[in-house]
């Protein structure tokens, strides 16, 4: 049931009224109390996709996400940088004409797809939204399971497997499961995916039954473990059911309290605080270096030797599949900047490199590289008092196409 309720305030001598929408049957969100815990938590079905349309979060998720001490999902899905590009979600190559001056422009404005949505929707899907978030606003995250645990279930449907992403990609696109799960109605969608996999066993009790129990025994431990509130999102298909988590929550002891879905037309207080987490000041200052990343980077070291750069810092926007990487090299010859520009730009014939001046007064080499195994991607390349500084930024055919790249490299400041 779907109520509107005019909410109405006092405030210093006037009088003001704020309509607010509470959907009663709304089911994504609960509240987990008892079983000794000091600090409510919650628990949250959310979509594996990004769809504008799941992004508008209700304000009692913003007042779960921000009172929350640590975040957990089912994995650590910025954990696994280091891996030769393993977590590049585009789909299809991207491929660029050029006009009589040289200037590259991708042979289409289409949105390319990718493993979690396409470039239409938002930069992350939903789970790594919400841990973009937890990052930023310097919460403790808490993975529910290992990607490697992931990647093993199902013999013939692996995480990693070409037939696995199909299917998956063919339930994001359904629009009748979308709108179940827009509806937030658990149960509903609890038979919807149990149709889509076969009923309950199979690949059903493979991906939903048996991680349901192992995924309950996790957040117990969490709970217990110290006095934190701990916000936790796993796919909605995860919550309804005998088997699914609100029924093992209250099997362990704990109480699951469905939380109505609130929206108000001003903006709460909460959502200002969690919209605010937007970005992620990296800093080093034994290097003299500041970038603003959309979230915070992983660090990958070189520590087998096997690249030339000294360390390098890597972030992904899942969703959309854009990537922003920097990596810092040791000045340890007498190279000219020209012949710098030269080794780590790998410009096509038909668009060469140039030399830019930046905001600062300092001066960058940058233009379209072609390279193995990013494939085509915006370079720049500034050169420092002890390192040199390659940025790297590429995704589908409307970031390419777009000045996204150079605005984060106009991000990066070198003292």
């Amino acid at each position: 049931m779907i109520k509107y309720a005019l909410i109405f305030a006092l405030s210093i001598g006037t009088f003001s009224a704020s309509a607010q929408l509470v959907d009663e049957d709304h089911q994504l969100l609960w509240e987990i109390s008892g079983n000794g815990l000091k600090k409510k938590s919650f628990l949250y079905g959310n979509y594996h996709t990004n769809d504008r349309r799941v992004f508008n979060l209700a304000d009692s998720v913003y007042f779960a996400l921000n009172m929350a001490d640590g975040i957990s999902l089912e994995i650590d899905a910025f954990s696994d940088f280091d891996d030769d590009y393993h977590w590049d979600t585009r789909y299809g190559n991207i491929r660029f004409k050029y006009d009589k001056n040289g200037v590259p422009y991708t042979n289409s404005n289409s949105s390319t797809e990718t493993r979690y949505g396409d470039e239409d929707g938002m930069p992350q899907f939903l789970d790594a939204w919400f841990h973009q978030y937890c990052l930023n606003a310097g919460k403790e995250f808490f993975p529910l399971e290992t990607i490697e645990f992931q990647e093993s279930i199902g013999s013939s449907r692996s995480y990693s497997s070409p037939d696995y992403w199909r299917w998956a990609r063919s339930l994001i696109s359904r629009e009748d499961l979308m709108n179940i799960y827009l509806k937030g109605d658990i149960y509903e969608l609890d038979k919807f995916m149990r149709s889509s996999m076969g009923g309950g066993n199979g690949f059903y009790k493979e991906l939903i039954t048996d991680r349901n129990r192992g995924m309950a025994t996790v957040m117990d431990s969490l709970l217990q473990e110290e006095n934190r509130s701990l916000f936790t999102a796993v796919g909605a298909g995860h919550l309804a059911s005998s088997t699914g988590l609100i029924n093992l929550l209250r099997n362990k002891g704990y109480t699951l309290r469905k939380v109505m879905a609130t929206y108000s037309d001003d903006v709460s207080i909460d959502k200002l605080e969690v919209k605010s987490k937007r970005s992620y000041l990296y800093e080093n200052d034994s290097i003299g270096v500041q970038i603003e990343f959309p979230g915070k980077p992983t660090e990958v070291l070189n520590e087998d030797g096997w690249e030339d750069y000294e360390f390098r810092l890597i972030y992904r926007e899942l969703g959309q599949g854009n990537n922003y990487i920097v990596e810092f090299y040791e000045r340890n010859d007498e190279s000219t900047f020209d012949e710098l520009a030269d080794t780590y730009i790998a410009s096509p014939s038909e668009s060469p490199y140039e030399k830019v001046r930046l905001t600062n007064g300092g001066e960058a080499y940058q233009g379209l590289s072609d390279a193995y195994p990013e494939g085509l991607y915006w370079t720049r390349v500034v050169l420092g008092e002890d390192y040199i500084l390659v940025l790297k930024a590429y995704g589908g055919n409307k970031f390419m196409n777009s000045k996204r790249a150079m605005r984060f490299f106009d991000r990066v400041n070198l003292n």
